[in-house]
């Protein structure tokens, strides 16, 4: 049966790739050769990954933007057409690292040209790999989302250049904006969990290795973000310091919830937790000396005691 199965699979992708090469009319939004890597790395062979096929995507994104649109196009076929679970997460850990190569015309997709929110495989009992498919699928639409705003805020500042009285730097609200945008990035990504031991294969301990990687970027910037906001603290108004002490608050929730992951993964087989740095806890004096800032906020009083010192919180 299993042997079956595999041939069906390949029988699949074959057809795929000849459809692919035979009536793909090359053009802005399509391209053979983009089409038959797409295929081929994303083919329903839950025991391997082609890594090679999944490479040469990412080297034309970064050759250059005129095929973006391609390979998200190629992708987006794919995704909309397939009802197998391993196809669907091999298409997303595949669009999660052209997220990756953090070129300009990526960074402006915004909301994902498909949809897997209510993704459902053809074979019943499956319960769990479809709610890990939609977990995954979330975080990325969301990170496209944020990726987009980024990218305009960012342009709207370069559009700013060469203006008389332009700020020197990014206002305090801005900063704490994107902060808690970072911690709900991060809030989704701890929600992507392998619910079930049967679900351990290689494709599955690939994904959460990509997970655990992004999880540790995400976090990393949080924490020095929240560093370089302690510092400009002492200068700004009440809203915005308490707006600072709810993103200390849940900074270290996130670091419990954190470490819990971390332990999970430890448990399951994912080597990337295994190589995962330590996770730093904000300390209930941390959040206490913010709170006596935010009580002192209004005298603007540059009093450098009152600042958690970095050898001492989360960074």
């Amino acid at each position: 049966m299993r042997l079956f199965k595999r041939a069906s699979d390949a029988l699949k992708d074959a057809s795929s790739l000849f459809v692919a090469n035979l009536t793909t009319p090359r053009s802005a939004s399509r391209n053979p050769d983009i089409e038959s890597a797409v295929i081929k790395a994303t083919n329903h062979d839950n025991t391997r990954i082609d890594y090679s096929s999944a490479q040469r995507i990412f080297a034309w994104i970064r050759v250059s933007s005129h095929y973006t649109r391609p390979v998200l196009s190629a992708i987006s076929t794919r995704m909309e057409k397939t009802r197998s679970w391993t196809v669907a997460l091999k298409g997303l850990m595949l669009l999660h690292g052209v997220f990756s190569c953090k070129v300009p015309a990526v960074q402006r997709i915004g909301r994902l040209p498909f949809d897997l929110s209510n993704f459902k495989d053809r074979k019943p009992n499956l319960k769990h790999h479809e709610a890990f498919i939609r977990a995954y699928y979330t975080y990325l639409q969301k990170k496209a989302l944020f990726m987009s705003q980024h990218a305009q805020e960012q342009k709207a500042g370069s559009l700013r250049k060469g203006m008389k009285n332009k700020p020197k730097e990014s206002s305090m609200m801005q900063d704490l904006v994107w902060l808690q945008n970072l911690q709900g990035l991060l809030d989704v990504l701890l929600k992507i969990k392998p619910q079930k031991e049967k679900m351990m294969n290689v494709l599955i301990l690939e994904a959460m290795d990509c997970i655990v990687v992004e999880i540790f970027d995400i976090y990393s910037r949080i924490c020095n973000a929240i560093a370089a906001v302690l510092v400009r603290i002492y200068s700004v108004g009440k809203t915005e310091a308490a707006m600072a002490f709810s993103v200390l608050q849940k900074a270290a929730v996130q670091a419990k919830d954190l470490t819990q992951y971390i332990n999970f993964c430890k448990d399951f087989g994912v080597i990337k937790a295994s190589e995962s740095p330590r996770i730093v806890h904000i300390r209930d004096e941390d959040i206490g000396a913010l709170k006596h800032i935010i009580e002192t906020a209004s005298s603007k009083r540059k009093n450098e005691d009152l600042i958690p010192k970095p050898e001492n919180n989360i960074v």
